[in-house]
């Protein structure tokens, strides 16, 4: 059976981060930081970046961490797991992403790097193609991979084209759980852009925004497979999306699991929600503030997971 979680995360330290006005048109979690300018918003987003990784490490992760480029720009390569996916088969997935300027952000070298230390890259399954008819499927933003059960959760958007998705499915071998996840932006029901942001796939337990889902066939059909998987489903509100709480992902430490989320995300759940996590495994949270304020993303997005055999 694949393996749910992984102790091996590629992570890409910015060198010039700031808001992206491209993504901006449908990631409604952007915000504008008034009085920031740019060298104190790269000082800050590395400051937390930097901070991150050393709790993850700490904890006994191996994180891969490759530098960004000056140029292009790319704003936004703090969140590799949009452009680019790995698993254990030894096959790389690429991906067709919404903005312009993110497009820029899949590397070559960052591939040779984890094969130059040690990985196994067989195959690339590349889907980039889609970019130029507007269909879009944004990695592990747009699908939430239960890897042991070859389940896809997504919600379909902007960002999650449907005809992409299929041919994901019948290339990696992924049955399908499609539904559509809203928000409310000034009194108006509109897609929430990446699956990631209102739900969390773990080994025992899921984390969904089951509010977030107003179609009462798919929540329900959603909540089955969820259920039918083992999976404790632990809800949250869509005041906690808004905190990031969905944003989070489990990883292998030294020893044990670890969820791991931002500062913002781990105030914003009850006592009781947090007493079913820790049943499961242990919260790890780091402030994150900065780039979620600018970038609309959080923990998760900014973790690639690297299943990829060792050669």
């Amino acid at each position: 059976m694949a393996k749910q979680i992984t102790n091996n995360i590629l992570m890409i330290r910015p060198v010039a981060f700031r808001m992206n006005e491209q993504t901006a048109v449908n990631n409604y979690y952007q915000q504008v930081l008034e009085g920031l300018d740019a060298k104190q918003i790269q000082t800050n987003a590395l400051k937390e970046f930097d901070e991150y990784v050393e709790k993850l490490k700490a904890i006994g992760v191996d994180v891969i961490v490759i530098g960004d480029m000056v140029e292009p720009s790319t704003p936004d390569s703090i969140f590799p797991n949009n452009w680019v996916s790995f698993h254990e088969s030894g096959r790389v997935g690429l991906y067709p992403m919404f903005a312009e300027n993110r497009r820029l952000e899949r590397r070559q070298d960052v591939l040779d790097s984890l094969v130059e230390q040690g990985f196994k890259i067989d195959e690339i399954i590349d889907l980039t193609k889609y970019e130029q008819e507007g269909k879009n499927l944004e990695g592990t933003g747009s699908l939430i991979l239960d890897r042991e059960n070859k389940l896809a959760y997504a919600a379909l958007s902007e960002r999650t084209n449907q005809e992409v998705l299929d041919v994901f499915s019948e290339k990696f071998g992924y049955k399908q759980v499609v539904f559509h996840s809203n928000q409310t932006v000034e009194g108006e029901r509109l897609p929430i852009y990446h699956t990631n942001v209102m739900m969390c796939v773990a080994d025992q337990f899921a984390i969904i925004c089951l509010d977030s889902i107003d179609d009462k066939t798919e929540r329900a059909e959603t909540v089955a497979a969820l259920t039918n998987s083992g999976k404790e489903v632990i809800d949250i509100t869509e005041d906690q999306v808004n905190r990031f709480a969905g944003n989070m992902l489990q990883v292998l430490g030294a020893d044990q699991p670890y969820l791991i989320m931002s500062t913002a995300a781990y105030t914003s759940l009850r006592p009781e929600q947090i007493k079913r996590i820790e049943h499961h495994c242990p919260i790890v949270h780091s402030s994150l503030d900065t780039i979620e304020a600018l970038g609309g993303g959080s923990a998760r997005c900014m973790m690639a997971e690297v299943f990829l055999p060792k050669s």
